[in-house]
């Protein structure tokens, strides 16, 4: 008996055979000798024992009455199929077994000594409301779908978990109210289905015991394993629950254990990394891996054989192994099979993950027996591939997200030429994180590096705003000026007169410079002393409030002074920076193609930037020097293009500004270390300061032994401290020339020492200026050497 016998159900349940027999009481009566006879046979047996028809509850009478039973079931239990169907004479949704097929009666005796199955998902107050939506259908007539599969969970002789779906044939049996039972109105079953799960509701509508079910029914049982093996790994798989890795991997190891029908076999991943071509371990999900054999991370030529690396990453092909000492023997003990024979793997099947033809991952199915696992039931996994490869593309993506929620977390905004690197640190900040450590993101540091600067800046910028901001409060302080002079003339107050001098005073003051402190003191004066008495004068004279409004409506709501000489001027800046800055930065998309470095632009009065090239930077691209070079090139191609942009734009400015180019060039490698603090990059170590000192000042520099600034519109000055360099640039500025972009005018000049720094020299080439802007077009390095050979 199982133990939802013991609970007080809606229904109890009789025991009765009476619409079995009254099938055959109508045979007896037919026209058909064969069914007669049989009928007549078995309406012979239940003779003397009324409670076969009439019911009984008291399940010892199961055993004590065993014989007669099974003789009147003897035609629904055929006996040329008892062996193969799996079928149960039973109480519905209860485990009570009346009588069941030679197949059913294996099944049971394999699963274990005194194994007695339950019905899946039962569970007291779910299993109850169930059995009252049966009795409103078949007592009450509403249509209520209540259709849900039920099953048994058996496992086999090898303990190899076995799934069977149960099919109810409900024909022999009948539902009979008690006097306990209520009549149900349409408002009762609405109130019902609106508390799907209120069991003292339905209790309440449907009391305990109000009805009898009188028969039974046929469970027919069929074998659904592998369909249950796909729906778990399915489910599995789509779940989130991943707050216990360690038993998300040990189900997944007993759904595939269901689906092979084997005991003995385990499963494993490995994640590829296509850019580095290497296995890597999942991080926090518990997966174990056979083929990095408890590595971290391995190069697949270094877990894998010709062979099966073509077959896993060439053709994204399942690679098995029935015989793992064979190929021991054949390969010369060479990897995998050498690393899984250590492993105690026998036989083994690896099946790699693609998404739109890319590797993601392989998983890996092994075994301790030789020959289990094959290239036969190997194609059992087409079923559940599709699975696996969402599941892995949806983990990647939240690993990716994961990866770039901590690098923009602890980082900012990264530049995508060293992304990999802060991907790195991200992945072990979360294997950190997973296995318990205090996680920490490890400072950056690129060695070896060589950097690039560049600069086109705004001239005279200081000069050119402050005369901005000196004829805006002139025309502010005149305006003032007016609208007191006219409240005096009206009302003779003193006061008035002291603040018509005060303004004069100021703008005496500013009419030949205008001093650091002047805008402050201006707009100090402005307001607390004008405001407030043109506020009393706009409620006390309407005729002044139209001169006061007027003057009110130029003032800027932003700056609270006039802004229109400024706003010329602004809108100057920005529309410079905003050229210059289009340009190198869309040019910086095919620079990145021919090697990958690290840029950086700032916007300041004009537009400045930072590149670093080397190994250590490019993941996975091997560095020569010649990249260096060509980036050089590149630079002085693109500075000669952003000059002409502005030439092209000036015209159009609101302030004609001039502006004047500048490159740097250093000669030695030097480190560059990404500061949390500061969320930048930065040269590393004292020796590397000189660079950033250069870097500084050098645009404030003069030519020696004159007065003369280094820096003048339409020249492209190149500073530098070595002859070598010197050399290489001059040969740029010679083919470039040749290419339109310098005239004959070019001159090497020495500089006048920097603080700390002493040596430097430039090379001032005159920039050629075109009307019509060209289409884009760079010439490589190799141009360069082709042009020098003609």
């Amino acid at each position: 008996m199982g133990k939802h016998d013991r609970l007080k159900m809606p229904v109890k349940h009789l025991i009765s055979f009476e619409k079995l027999l009254q099938k055959y009481d109508q045979h007896l009566k037919g026209d058909n000798p064969f069914l007669a006879a049989t009928a007549e046979r078995i309406l012979a047996v239940e003779k003397g024992f009324p409670e076969l028809r009439d019911g009984f509850s008291d399940f010892s009478l199961l055993e004590k009455n065993k014989d007669l039973i099974e003789r009147i079931l003897q035609d629904t239990f055929t006996e040329a199929l008892s062996g193969n169907e799996i079928k149960v004479a039973t109480l519905p949704f209860q485990n009570t077994i009346i009588k069941s097929s030679k197949r059913f009666q294996t099944i049971i005796s394999e699963a274990g000594d005194n194994y007695e199955p339950e019905l899946r998902n039962l569970g007291e107050e779910m299993d109850y409301i169930m059995s009252c939506v049966v009795i409103l259908n078949y007592y009450y007539g509403y249509q209520l779908d209540f259709s849900r599969p039920y099953f048994y969970d058996i496992p086999d002789a090898a303990g190899v978990m076995r799934h069977y779906r149960i099919l109810y044939n409900a024909d022999f049996i009948d539902i009979i109210p008690t006097d306990k039972a209520k009549e149900i109105t349409q408002e009762d079953v609405d109130e019902l289905l609106a508390n799907p799960t209120d069991a003292t509701l339905w209790i309440e509508k449907i009391p305990p015991e109000s009805f009898i079910s009188k028969g039974f029914v046929i469970a027919n049982l069929f074998d659904v394993t592998m369909e249950q093996a796909i729906s778990n790994i399915k489910s599995k798989l789509i779940s989130k629950d991943t707050l216990q890795p360690a038993k998300f991997m040990h189900d997944l190891q007993e759904t595939f254990k269901s689906f092979f029908r084997l005991p003995n076999i385990k499963v494993g991943f490995a994640s590829f990394d296509a850019k580095k071509d290497q296995f890597e371990e999942v991080a926090g999900m518990g997966f174990e891996s056979f083929l990095l054999r408890g590595e971290h991370h391995m190069n697949c030529k270094n877990a894998l054989c010709e062979d099966s690396y073509d077959k896993l990453i060439g053709s994204n092909s399942y690679y098995t192994i029935a015989d793992i000492d064979l190929k021991v023997e054949q390969s010369g003990n060479m990897q995998p099979f050498k690393g899984l024979k250590e492993q105690g793997v026998q036989s083994a099947i690896f099946a790699p993950i693609a998404f739109e033809n890319n590797l993601l991952g392989v998983l890996e199915i092994v075994s301790e027996k030789k020959g289990v696992l094959n290239g036969v039931n190997a194609q059992k996994l087409d079923d559940v591939m599709p699975f696996i490869v969402s599941a892995v593309v949806r983990t990647k993506n939240e690993e990716n997200n994961r990866i770039d929620a901590i690098i923009q977390n602890e980082c900012t905004s990264v530049h995508s030429s060293v992304y990999w690197k802060f991907q790195e640190e991200a992945k072990k900040f979360i294997l950190d994180e997973t296995e318990g450590r205090s996680p920490s993101f490890k400072e950056i540091v690129f060695k070896d590096v060589y950097p690039l600067f560049g600069q086109i800046d705004i001239k005279d910028s200081s000069q050119a705003r402050n005369l901005a901001i000196q004829r805006d409060l002139m025309i502010q302080l005149s305006e003032i000026d007016n609208v007191l002079n006219i409240a005096f003339k009206k009302w003779e107050l003193p006061i008035y007169e002291e603040l018509i001098f005060r303004v004069n005073n100021h703008l005496e003051s500013i009419k030949e410079t205008l001093y650091t402190n002047s805008e402050q003191a201006i707009f100090d004066f402005v307001n607390d002393e004008i405001t407030p008495v043109f506020e009393h004068l706009k409620k006390n004279d309407k005729d002044i409030e139209k001169h006061i409004l007027k003057y009110e409506s130029k003032i800027d709501m932003g700056t609270g002074s006039y802004y229109d000489h400024r706003k010329n001027y602004d809108e100057s800046v920005t529309l410079i920076n905003k050229k210059v800055s289009a340009i190198i930065d869309k040019r910086q998309e095919s620079a990145q193609a021919m090697y990958p470095h690290y840029y950086e632009r700032y916007k300041t009065d004009g537009v400045e930037h930072n590149m670093y090239i080397g190994s250590s930077i490019s993941e996975n691209k091997g560095y020569n020097h010649l990249y260096l070079n060509n980036l050089r090139l590149w630079q002085l191609q693109v500075m000669c293009e952003m000059e002409n942009a502005h030439y092209s734009l000036k015209p159009k400015l609101p302030v004609p500004l001039d502006v004047a180019s500048l490159i740097l060039v250093y000669n030695t490698s030097l480190s560059i270390r990404f500061r949390m603090d500061e969320k930048q990059f930065d040269v590393d170590g004292t020796y590397n300061a000189r660079y950033e000192v250069i870097k500084k000042r050098i645009d404030k520099s003069y030519i020696k032994g004159t007065n003369q600034r280094l820096t003048e519109k339409g020249v492209l000055s190149i500073v530098y401290s070595q002859k070598k360099d010197e050399l290489e640039y001059l040969r740029y500025i010679k083919f470039l020339k040749s290419k339109g972009c310098f005239t004959d005018k070019i001159e090497i000049v020495e500089l006048e020492g920097l603080q700390g720094v002493s040596g430097l020299k430039a090379i001032r080439a005159e920039i050629l200026y075109k009307r019509e802007q060209e289409p884009e077009k760079t010439y490589t390095y190799q141009d360069l050497m082709d042009a020098l050979k003609e």
